[in-house]
């Protein structure tokens, strides 16, 4: 077999904004991120209040998991070290490339045979079974949708929660999307595969949504869980390394308020279809609150930019399969 090796070009996109930037923490034009300092002490958490605009605390780019989710990273990390292993004589995986610092993790989630076979048949432009950008199958870089909850597994920024007497709501940077979470003591869909609000005198015809259906509580008064299920049956992904999800998934949230200025999220998957048990997908990201004054900025997926990415530098991911050895 024809070895073919894959040296992603974001790697150096990264690095040459890593370099211009970095003396700035990557702020952005008429925003001004708050972030963790030394020596601070904050005051105490207010009570069940998660409401105001939230960025992961170690920085801007602390939520973007290009390797997959960050509880189970789809990239080996050298223990010593904690930085991704390399191998430069990579095996080359089931998509037919090899990818010299994206070895495959000691730990995987927990797939069924469906969660297997599903997973073979995404073909992801990131994690240890990576293609250039023209070969993918990611319904994300169609613009697609991305969904709940890689929303929150994929590329998460900055976000806005606002709490109402009925139901939250959360507003994320990344597609410039929205989920509501009702507080209002209605029920989850009993049937995932035919959802709908079941004691709700506004219910609409039952239908899957690209965000799921969503309902939350708090178990004490600084920690709110979200449990939400109702999902398409894969027609989105979990994470950029192609995990997949089906129509039987719920998905927990936990946002615990840990003092005035921070929050942790988790989330956790179960999902009978494509996993034997429920695994982490994140496990306590660390959130800082920002000023009420900072606007969410857009970044929206554009159809037409992304074909033209895919034009001039689609291919241009990895070397042509003729020039690799």
């Amino acid at each position: 077999m024809q070895k073919r090796l894959l040296v992603p070009v974001m790697a150096l996109v990264v690095a040459s904004i890593s370099a211009s930037s970095s003396h700035a923490q990557a702020r952005l034009p008429g925003a001004v991120y708050d972030f963790d300092k030394k020596g601070e002490k904050p005051g105490p958490a207010p009570k069940r209040d998660i409401s105001g605009t939230w960025e992961p605390a170690s920085g801007v780019s602390g939520g973007i998991q290009g390797k997959g989710a960050a509880a189970m990273e789809s990239c080996k990390r050298d223990p010593k070290t904690g930085k991704y292993a390399v191998d430069r004589n990579a095996p080359v995986t089931d998509t037919g490339y090899a990818t010299p610092d994206c070895l495959k993790p000691e730990v995987e989630p927990p797939y069924t045979p469906l969660g297997r076979e599903t997973v073979k048949a995404h073909i992801p432009v990131e994690g240890y079974r990576m293609v250039p950008d023209a070969l993918t199958n990611d319904p994300i870089l169609k613009c697609d949708p991305g969904g709940f909850p890689r929303i929150n597994l994929h590329n998460f920024r900055t976000s806005e929660i606002l709490q109402t007497p009925t139901h939250m709501v959360i507003l994320y940077k990344f597609q410039h999307r929205w989920r509501q979470i009702w507080t209002d003591g209605r029920e989850l869909p009993k049937d995932p595969e035919n959802p709908a609000w079941g004691k709700s005198a506004d219910a609409l015809p039952p239908e899957p949504r690209w965000w799921g259906y969503s309902v939350g509580k708090w178990v004490d008064d600084y920690t709110f869980v979200i449990q939400t299920n109702g999902f398409y049956d894969d027609r989105t992904w979990l994470d950029n390394a192609g995990l997949p999800q089906s129509d039987q998934m719920q998905v927990e949230e936990i946002y615990h308020r840990v003092d005035a200025d921070h929050m942790e999220l988790s989330i956790k998957i179960a999902d009978p279809k494509m996993y034997t048990k429920p695994w982490i997908a994140l496990d306590k990201l660390s959130l800082r609150l920002q000023s009420p004054h900072l606007e969410i900025q857009e970044m929206e997926c554009s159809p037409s930019d992304q074909e033209h990415w895919n034009k001039f530098f689609g291919n241009q991911t990895g070397p042509s399969p003729d020039k690799a050895k």
